[in-house]
């Protein structure tokens, strides 16, 4: 890191043409900022470059499950083979996040942040080049290996360069860019696998976390106030309760959500009669709850943590038991399914502070423990509801489930705030 005053010299040498003289010339530049040193303006645009590189992964993350007949049909596999490009993002999610997190303590948040995107890019570019369905799993896998740390090191960013009391704003501002990609970036990707081949998808994705590489690469500062770690360090978040039941509470109470979200296509149209080519709209107003949760969630964080996260939470049950019985409308469905998503992402944010404060110096393995434990809430209520619905249940009764899964994640944080109370905890 450059002295505060020393700027960077570049030296210049080239031979004169004629009298074969050597001449030198020095080209100063100036250093990256500090985050101590950057305006107001410049740390809004790394938030936007950060939340770039967000909406790229949400893009890739999602717009995988509209193409998986597609690339069914190109490899000549089943559609259940093929869901297993699926499977293995979301494993190298789980196995990406703690492990590079609990590694990396000591390189540099910036050059850090860098490297994840590099490696979620050149996932992505792998899996457009392989030409074959085993190299396009391995690509899936690499892509999602920097999903949970690049969220975990932008949101832990955010936060450190975020004025007093708003640190739950920047991360929710950080987020926005997963919530804007599933009502924007997830469709025009989908339109495009659709019209030129499910390869075009990867490669916007692609072309996108390129971009958001050069945008980090100008304008990300020295993380000063980010102190280095080491993976004992890290590591020591798994020593501390508090941190356990945070996650806890993700991975039991974000599962409700995936337990109607998995069949929303089916329950829409066999419940409440909606025409499978009209399905985007009722993603689009999951979508729309996602980014007004995310506001809302950021500035619930601000005021009071565990209050924020038993808000979401007694909301996401009165969202979910509301949603089995509207679920046989399709007006009033599609609105419910939109608060599914707008209190859902309303506890993200608390979540994320909340493990911030809780895990001492190992804020970046904790934090990305978070990613892997909303993914895991995704294969619990997913595989929850599947079970509801091969019991011979209705479509709609996978919502119950999930509404007592987030009873569940009540009691727990009722537990987790109990023993946060205890003297000597």
């Amino acid at each position: 890191m450059q002295k505060r005053g020393r700027k960077p010299v570049t030296v210049i040498t080239r031979t004169e043409p004629g009298d074969g003289r050597v001449s030198h010339r020095r080209i100063h530049r100036s250093p990256l900022p500090r985050q101590t040193e950057i305006s107001e303006t410049r740390r809004y645009l790394v938030m936007i470059a950060m939340a770039l590189g967000g909406f790229a992964i949400g893009v890739t993350e999602f717009v995988s499950m509209g193409l998986l007949s597609m690339i069914a049909r190109d490899f000549s596999i089943t559609e259940e083979r093929a869901g297993l490009i699926i499977t293995v993002y979301a494993l190298g999610v789980v196995v990406g996040a703690p492990l590079i997190t609990a590694f990396t303590g000591r390189v540099p948040r910036r050059r850090l942040m860098l490297l994840l995107m590099a490696a979620f890019v050149a996932g992505n570019a792998l899996s457009v080049a392989g030409g074959s369905y085993e190299v396009l799993l391995l690509a899936r896998f690499i892509a999602g290996l920097p999903h949970g740390a690049y969220f975990s090191v932008a949101s832990l960013a955010a936060a450190s360069m975020a004025p007093e009391g708003q640190r739950g704003r920047a991360i929710a501002f950080v987020g926005m860019g997963l919530s804007v990609a599933t009502v924007i970036g997830v469709p025009a990707a989908q339109a495009l696998g659709d019209a030129l081949g499910w390869a075009f998808a990867y490669i916007l994705v692609t072309v996108i976390g390129m971009v958001t590489l050069v945008a980090l690469w100008f304008l990300f500062p020295h993380m000063t106030e980010m102190k280095p770690t080491s993976p004992m360090t890290e590591l020591g978040a798994l020593r501390r309760s508090q941190v356990w039941l945070t996650l806890a509470i993700g991975a039991v109470g974000f599962g409700g959500m995936f337990a109607v979200y998995t069949y929303i296509s089916w329950t829409m149209t066999e419940q409440a009669g909606v025409p499978g080519s009209l399905i985007w709209i009722v993603l689009m107003a999951y979508g729309l709850g996602m980014i007004g949760g995310n506001i809302v969630g950021g500035r619930i964080a601000d005021w009071n943590v565990d209050r924020g996260i038993l808000v979401a939470l007694c909301c996401i049950v009165v969202a979910l038991l509301s949603f089995y019985f509207t679920s046989g409308n399709a007006i009033a469905g599609t609105l419910n399914f939109g608060l599914i998503g707008f209190f859902g992402s309303t506890l993200i944010p608390s979540l994320q502070i909340r493990l911030m404060d809780v895990a001492g110096r190992a804020q970046t393995l904790a934090a990305s423990l978070n990613q892997s434990a909303l993914n895991i809430g995704n294969a619990v209520g997913a595989s929850m509801g599947g079970v509801v619905i091969s019991h011979g249940y209705s479509y709609s009764a996978p919502a119950l489930a999930g509404a007592g899964l987030a009873v569940a994640a009540i009691g727990i944080w009722t537990l987790m705030v109990w023993m946060q109370s205890r003297p000597g905890r």
